[in-house]
């Protein structure tokens, strides 16, 4: 994806401000995919439009279709909402991909990844983990889906 003059996170209100109406977060989303050069393709769309009415999501479609633009907005539309996200992936490697993707796009302040053996800013908005650290992380905490809104992984955005 190629980088747009300022992260996503740029276009969310200042802490404070009045929050975004869904037809806002939506506008702004699409308005940052333009910069960028892309298009979003109509199963995408329909993809957004889902999420935002509040539905459960998995995508499968092919590899290169636009899974992680799909992944990419349910991260905003959390930040928007003030919550928080995950982006699990089956192993480290791919969690290390997904993190710097992940901080180009929205900014090292608001991206964390923890893995088994490192963690960095851990209670950041947007968390990139292996799925097993979100396991460990939903069965010990005391109210696991409290700051939990979405979830994305590898294969495609949901929600828990």
């Amino acid at each position: 994806m190629p980088p747009s003059s300022a992260p996503l996170s740029a276009r969310l209100p200042a802490p404070g401000a009045p929050p975004l109406s869904q037809d806002q977060v939506l506008d702004a989303f699409v308005g940052w995919v333009a910069e960028t050069g892309l298009e979003l393709y109509p199963a995408q769309e329909e993809a957004l439009l889902a999420l935002l009415g509040g539905q459960h999501l998995v995508l499968s479609t092919p590899t290169g279709s636009g899974k992680s633009l799909v992944a990419t907005f349910l991260h905003f539309l959390a930040m928007a909402e003030g919550k928080r996200s995950f982006y699990t992936c089956p192993i480290k490697a791919l969690v290390n991909e997904k993190f710097f993707a992940l901080c180009q796009v929205f900014g090292p302040e608001n991206v964390g990844m923890m893995t088994g053996d490192a963690a960095i800013n851990r209670d950041a908005p947007i968390v990139c983990c292996t799925a097993e650290i979100l396991m460990n992380l939903s069965v010990h905490e005391r109210h696991p889906r409290r700051h939990l809104r979405h979830r994305g992984g590898d294969k495609g955005p949901h929600r828990p």
